[in-house]
């Protein structure tokens, strides 16, 4: 546990004196928010109604940044090689890494929702339930990328290559997200039942994304 710990904070650190975690993902978050608004008019109403759309599409794209350094930075200067060699399983370090990506930016984007979704002209309970449903869907999109991350750390621009294999998987938590966010405003469905399902692909995601970017890391030896 203090060696998972350790890479975690290791990570967290990292992350804030490069600049790329938490500012990157914010910046391009209000970017793709701001923008919308002049691209679709001043009607409030039509902007209100696709309000989770654009915020859960800004927060795929957004979670897309840094991905591709979540193990090539590692594998270039050696460390990944010397992380493989410890004693902490391969599934832990992966499950670390995720943790503080998601820190530095999917938490960010799910605290900061409830602003942003004041220049969107949402409702109070559109932007609690999109904040809600960011702050469980968010680390399913970090574990599905962390797959495409892992089998990419030797090619040296694997950004690219990263979305085109994650942005398919994720998919099934942008469609439930959106769900939830419109149930809550008064859609046919209830709250909780896309919202169920959105933590469950969360845990699913976690499992296999785990897995699946641990054996990509082997594979790469």
């Amino acid at each position: 546990m203090s060696a998972f710990l350790a890479l975690v904070k290791r990570d967290l650190a990292l992350a804030l004196r490069i600049g790329g975690g938490a500012s990157f993902a914010l910046v391009f978050f209000l970017m793709i928010v701001t923008l919308t608004p002049f691209a679709i008019g001043p009607d409030l109403n039509l902007l209100a109604r696709i309000a989770p759309a654009i915020l859960w599409i800004g927060a795929v794209l957004a979670t897309l940044i840094g991905l591709d350094r979540l193990f090539q930075a590692d594998a270039e200067d050696g460390t990944l090689d010397l992380i493989k060699a410890s004693a902490l399983p391969l599934e832990a370090v992966v499950l670390a890494k995720c943790l503080a990506h998601w820190l530095t930016t999917g938490l960010p984007l799910a605290l900061a929702a409830p602003l942003f979704g004041l220049l969107l002209a949402m409702e109070p309970a559109g932007m609690a339930a999109a904040s809600a449903s960011l702050l469980v869907g968010t680390p399913a999109l970090t574990f599905i990328g962390a797959v495409g991350a892992a089998l990419t750390a030797g090619i040296r621009r694997g950004g690219v290559l990263i979305a085109i294999m994650a942005l398919p998987l994720m998919i099934p938590v942008l469609i439930f997200g959106v769900a939830a966010c419109n149930a809550a405003v008064g859609g046919t469905i209830a709250f909780a039942t896309p919202f169920a399902i959105l933590c469950a692909l969360t845990l699913i995601f976690a499992v296999v994304g785990v897995i699946g970017a641990a054996a990509g890391l082997r594979q790469s030896d």
